[in-house]
C-alpha cells in the first residue's frame, strides 16, 4: 500500500459530538501535489472485516491512470475498524450511515460523487446515497446485499457466527472470522496480502468491531437495524443514477441471491460477473480498470461538467450513456419496432395444416408433422403463460435435442419468453455456471437436467418434459408437466406476439476460450441469423437437413427445413458414425448436412460400415458443412467423397455471430494455391474460411510488437491482427458482463447508423482477393524477443509432417521473451507424454517452422473443448508446458 495515500482525519462524532478520529486512504492531496483536478469523488466503503486496504489497488489505478479524468478517491476505515479509533460505541447500521455523513461533512465534500461498497459496506454506502441525492452521480457495488429476500435464510456463515456462544469467540477473542473471509479469495492470498488484512486486528482489543459488524445482521424484524435496513432498500429504487455492479459467484455469503435482488431494485444497472470470482472479488480480479472505463462514461457526460459546488448534480441521462442490454430496459424505455412480417415461427403458422414432416426424431424413432408440432407450439405457448410464464421472463431449456425442445423452444419465443440454452456439451461444472449466471425464472427440463437442477439448487419453477411419479415430481421441485402445460392451453388462446426489438434469447458459447458466456439476441437479430442461412445455402421449405449443431437444429423450422439430429452423443462429438449420418439424411431425404470438424472426423473412420443404401441417402446431398474449428482440407475431401454429389463448405462464424464468412473446398484449394505462389514470406499462413457472406463486413486491428490490435481496423490485404465483424444477424450482446461488452465492441471502427461492430479475440489477415485467414486466438498469441507469432501457421506445417496427427504451439516464459514449444499427436499416439531430445522429428519440425522451437513434448491427446472436441486449448497447453520443462511431473495436459 502507498503510504502517500494514507491520513488521519479528525471528525465530531455523529452521538456523542466529541472528536473522534478516522483513517483514510485519499488521493486528493497526490493530486494537488500533482496540478490534477479531479472531476469526482470515488467514496469507498469496505465490509466487514477488512479495512480501507481492499481498496488500494483503486486508490492507485485511479491516481495513475494517466486519463484526462482523473477521480479523487477516499477509501474510509469504518470507526472501530481498520486504523481508525476504537470508541467503545455500539454503531448499529443507521448510526454507521449517519458517521460515513460526519466524515463527507468534514470533509466538506462536493458532488459529483459515485459511492464504492463492498460487503456489509455496501449497505453503508448505499445508505449515504439515498441521504444525498444532490451529489450522488453513481453507484458501484461489489458482491453485497441490501436486503435479505424473504424466501432466502441469512448465509450458513453469518448464521454460524451470529450463534449464541459462537460470535464472540469467533470474532473477536480469535481471528476465525477474519481468517475464514481471508480464505474465501480465488487464488489464495499471498503472506503479505493477508498480513496487510490482518494488521489493524492484531489483538482481541483491535477486533471488537469485527464482533459488533456481525451482531448488527438484522435477522428480522426485531432487531434494531431492521428499520434502516429497509428504508435503504427501498430508497435504492428512488436514486435514478447510473450504477455498476462487480460480481463473484463463488461468493458463500453474498450470492447470486442477491445480485437478482440488486439488479430488481436497479434494473439499467451494468452487470459484470467474474466467473471464478469470491467473496474477496477486489483480490480474485483486476476490477479497479473495469471500475475506471465505467467512470470514463459518466465523466464523458454532460452532466459532469456542471458545478461542481454545493449545486445539485443533475443525473445521467440513460440515452446518453452506452446502450443497455435491452433485457433491462423497462418497456417504456425501449424503442420498439412493431412485431416482425415474418417472425421465426412464421412457418409454423403458414404450414399449419400440412401433413408433410417437418421433424424426425432418431431415437426413439418418431416423424412429427407440420400441423402437429405447429398445433403443439400453440397449446404450449398458450399453457405456458397460464403456468406463469409472462413475456421477458427467462426460460432455461434442459432438454436432448428432440422434437419436444423445438416445440417449447419456440412455444416461449411465440410468447415472449427469453429461452435460454446451454447445452450439456459445456460438462455439468460448466452447465451449472450457465443456468445460475443467466438467472432463469423457469427451468424445462428432461428427468437427468431436472435432476441435476436440484442437486445443484438451480433457481426457477420446473417443469418436466413427461409426468412424473408424484413422489418424484415433489422431490424434483416440479410444479407441471408438458403435457399439463399443454392442456392447459388447449384453446390454444395466444398472446400479442413479441416486439422484434425484444431479447429471445441466451445462447451460451462453447467455453474453450474461458468460461462460456451468454450470448443476447433479439428476435429480429435471431431472423437476421435465419434469412443469413436461407439465403447463403438456399434453404427453405421442403429442404432436407441434417443437423450435427444445436443452433441449426432450433432454426429447422424457421427455415422451414424437414430436420433431424443425428443418433449421436451431444457432449461427444466423435460418437457420430457414417452409418447413424447416412441413416439420418435417408429419413429426411436430406440435400444438406451439418457436421462439426470432431463428428466429421469420426464419419470418416467408419464410413468402412456403410451399406449400398447408406451411399444412396449420402449421395443425395448437395450442400454439406462443417464449422466450429478450422477443418483441414484433407478431411473436407474425405467428406466429400461420402458426400459426391455434394459441396463441401467451411463457414467461420462463433456464438456471437453464425455466420461470417464462407468457402468451399475448391475455395480452400484455390486459396493455397494463391498463397503458395506468393514470393516467400509473404504469407502468414493460417486457415483460409473465404470472403463474407452476404452484408457481413470484415476489417483487421492490426497488433502492434506486443500482440496488441491497435488503432483503426481496415481492410488491407497482407495485415495481422485481430478480426473485427459487423452484419445484421451478430448478437446483441453478453448476459451480464458488461467489461465483456465493452471489450468486444468495437468502438474504434467507424460505424453507419445503426451498424455495429464485434472484435471477436480471433486473430487473421486477408489476402488480396479479399478472402479471411484464420490464424488464432488472441490470447495465444506468442511475444518472442523475434517479434509476434501466430500458431496457426505453423502448428499447419508440423501437421504436414509424417506422423504427426495433430499439433499445437505454445508459449512458455515472460511476454516479450517467450520461448516456443509444439506439442505433438503422434501416429501412432504416444503411450504417454513425453519430450523428445535430439531426433529426427524434432528437426524436421524446426525445419518445416523455420522457427527456434525450443522443446518437442508428446502426448496422447490434446486438451479440447468439450462442445466441438476441436478447439485445442492453448493456454492450457503453455501452464502445463512451462511445468514440465521446470521440472514438474510429466503427466498428461
Amino acid at each position: 500500500m502507498d503510504a502517500r495515500f494514507s491520513r488521519l482525519v479528525e471528525v465530531a462524532d455523529s452521538g456523542s459530538g466529541r472528536p473522534v478520529t478516522w483513517h483514510l486512504l485519499d488521493n486528493g492531496p497526490v493530486l494537488d501535489e500533482l496540478g490534477v483536478t479531479p472531476v469526482g469523488t470515488l467514496l469507498c466503503v469496505h465490509g466487514n472485516p477488512t479495512w480501507s486496504y481492499l481498496w488500494r489497488g483503486l486508490v492507485a489505478a485511479a491516481t495513475g491512470s494517466g486519463s484526462d479524468d482523473v477521480w479523487r478517491v477516499i477509501a474510509v476505515d469504518q470507526l472501530e475498524m481498520g486504523f481508525s479509533e476504537r470508541t467503545g460505541t455500539e454503531r448499529p447500521l443507521e448510526r454507521r450511515v449517519t458517521d460515513l455523513a460526519a466524515l463527507t461533512d468534514t470533509l466538506d465534500l462536493t458532488g459529483p460523487v459515485v459511492t464504492v461498497g463492498h460487503d456489509w459496506g455496501g449497505v453503508v454506502s448505499m445508505g449515504w446515497a439515498v441521504d444525498h441525492p444532490e451529489l450522488l452521480s453513481g453507484v458501484v457495488l461489489l458482491n453485497t446485499a441490501i436486503h435479505q429476500p424473504e424466501d432466502r435464510a441469512i448465509p450458513w456463515p453469518l448464521r454460524l457466527a451470529l450463534q449464541r456462544g459462537v460470535l464472540g469467540r469467533a470474532t473477536v477473542a480469535t481471528p476465525a472470522f477474519l481468517e475464514t473471509t481471508l480464505a474465501l479469495a480465488h487464488p489464495p492470498l499471498s503472506a503479505e496480502v493477508k498480513n496487510g488484512y490482518r494488521a489493524p486486528y492484531r489483538s482481541a482489543d483491535r477486533r471488537g468491531g469485527i464482533g459488533a459488524f456481525v451482531a448488527d445482521i438484522p435477522v428480522d424484524e426485531q432487531h434494531e437495524s431492521w428499520n434502516e435496513l429497509e428504508r435503504i432498500a427501498a430508497g435504492v429504487r428512488e436514486l435514478g443514477v447510473p450504477s455498476l455492479m462487480l460480481w463473484g459467484p463463488r461468493d458463500p455469503i453474498f450470492s447470486d441471491t442477491y445480485l437478482d435482488d440488486l439488479a430488481e431494485r436497479m434494473p439499467l444497472a451494468d452487470i459484470h460477473r467474474f466467473e471464478g470470482a469470491g467473496h474477496m472479488i477486489a483480490e480474485d480480479v483486476e476490477y479497479a480498470p473495469v471500475v475506471l472505463d465505467w467512470l470514463g462514461g459518466l465523466s464523458r457526460s454532460r452532466s459532469l461538467s456542471l458545478s461542481k459546488g454545493t449545486e445539485p448534480v443533475d443525473k445521467l441521462p440513460f440515452d446518453k450513456l452506452r446502450e443497455r442490454e435491452l433485457d433491462k430496459l423497462p418497456f417504456d424505455k425501449l424503442r420498439e419496432r412493431e412485431a416482425s412480417e415474418r417472425p421465426l415461427w412464421s412457418v409454423l403458422d403458414e404450414l399449419r395444416d400440412s401433413s408433410e414432416t417437418a421433424l424426425v426424431d432418431m431415437k426413439p424413432y418418431r416423424t412429427v408433422s407440420w400441423k402437429l408440432l405447429s398445433k403443439r407450439v400453440r397449446q404450449l405457448a398458450a399453457g405456458l403463460v397460464r403456468a406463469g410464464v409472462k413475456p421477458g421472463d427467462r426460460v432455461s431449456l434442459l432438454i436432448p435435442p428432440s422434437a419436444d425442445l423445438t416445440a417449447v423452444l419456440y412455444a416461449c419465443l411465440r410468447i415472449g419468453a427469453v429461452v435460454v440454452v446451454a447445452d450439456a456439451g459445456l460438462g455439468l461444472p460448466g452447465l451449472t455456471r450457465a443456468v445460475r449466471g443467466a438467472r432463469p425464472d423457469h427451468v424445462i427440463g428432461a428427468l437427468p437436467g431436472l435432476t441435476v437442477a436440484r442437486a445443484f439448487s438451480w433457481p426457477g419453477q420446473k417443469i418436466s418434459t413427461t409426468t412424473l411419479p408424484l413422489p418424484t415430481a415433489l422431490a424434483l421441485g416440479v410444479r407441471h408437466s408438458l403435457g399439463e402445460v399443454a392442456r392447459l392451453g388447449a384453446d390454444e388462446s395466444l398472446p400479442e406476439p413479441p416486439a422484434a426489438s425484444a431479447v429471445a434469447a441466451v445462447l451460451f458459447t462453447s467455453g474453450s476460450t474461458g468460461p462460456a458466456k451468454g450470448v443476447v439476441y433479439t428476435h429480429e437479430q435471431l431472423e437476421a441469423v435465419r434469412d443469413a442461412l436461407s439465403s447463403q445455402y438456399d434453404v427453405g421449405v421442403g429442404t432436407g437437413l441434417v443437423a450435427g449443431f444445436a443452433p441449426f437444429a432450433l432454426l429447422g423450422p424457421a427455415l422451414g427445413a424437414r430436420s433431424v439430429t443425428p443418433d449421436m452423443n451431444v457432449t461427444s462429438p466423435r460418437t457420430l458414425t457414417a452409418k447413424a449420418t447416412a441413416r439420418a439424411a435417408a429419413a429426411v431425404d436430406a440435400s444438406v448436412v451439418f457436421l462439426s470438424p470432431a463428428a466429421l472426423a469420426n464419419v470418416v473412420a467408419t464410413a468402412d460400415a456403410l451399406d449400398a443404401s447408406d451411399m444412396a441417402a449420402l449421395a443425395g446431398v448437395h450442400t454439406f458443412l462443417s464449422a466450429g474449428a478450422p477443418v483441414p482440407e484433407s478431411l473436407l475431401a474425405a467428406a466429400g467423397r461420402l458426400m459426391p454429389n455434394a459441396t463441401p463448405h467451411t463457414p467461420y462464424g462463433m456464438t456471437e455471430g453464425l455466420l461470417m464468412t464462407d468457402i468451399t473446398l475448391d475455395g480452400i484449394r484455390a486459396a493455397a494455391a494463391d498463397a503458395a505462389a506468393l514470393p516467400g514470406g509473404e504469407h502468414a499462413g493460417g486457415v483460409c474460411v473465404g470472403r463474407p457472406a452476404g452484408s457481413v463486413r470484415v476489417r483487421i486491428a492490426a497488433l502492434d510488437e506486443n500482440g496488441m490490435p491497435v488503432g483503426g481496423p481496415s481492410d488491407r490485404p497482407g495485415v495481422t491482427g485481430e478480426i473485427v465483424l459487423s452484419a445484421p444477424h451478430l448478437k446483441q450482446s453478453y448476459d451480464r458482463l458488461w467489461a465483456t461488452n465493452r471489450i468486444a465492441d468495437a468502438d474504434s471502427v467507424p460505424a453507419a447508423e445503426g451498424e455495429r461492430w464485434h472484435r471477436t479475440g480471433d486473430v487473421g489477415h486477408l489476402d488480396a482477393a479479399g478472402r479471411l485467414w484464420v490464424e488464432g486466438r488472441l490470447p495465444h498469441v506468442i511475444i518472442t524477443a523475434g517479434g509476434v507469432i501466430t500458431p496457426v501457421g505453423p502448428e499447419q506445417r508440423i501437421e504436414s509432417l509424417l506422423g504427426v496427427n495433430r499439433a499445437a504451439l505454445a508459449g512458455i516464459g515472460p511476454r516479450g521473451t517467450q520461448q516456443l514449444v509444439a506439442v505433438l499427436e503422434t501416429d501412432p499416439a504416444a503411450s504417454r507424454p513425453a519430450a523428445l531430445g535430439d531426433s529426427d522429428l524434432v528437426a524436421a519440425v524446426r525445419h518445416a517452422t523455420a522457427l527456434d522451437i525450443a522443446a518437442v513434448l508428446v502426448v496422447a491427446a490434446l486438451p479440447t473443448d468439450i462442445r466441438h472436441n476441436s478447439k485445442i486449448d492453448r493456454s492450457a497447453l503453455s501452464r502445463w508446458a512451462e511445468g514440465v520443462l521446470s521440472g514438474a511431473k510429466l503427466s498428461a495436459p
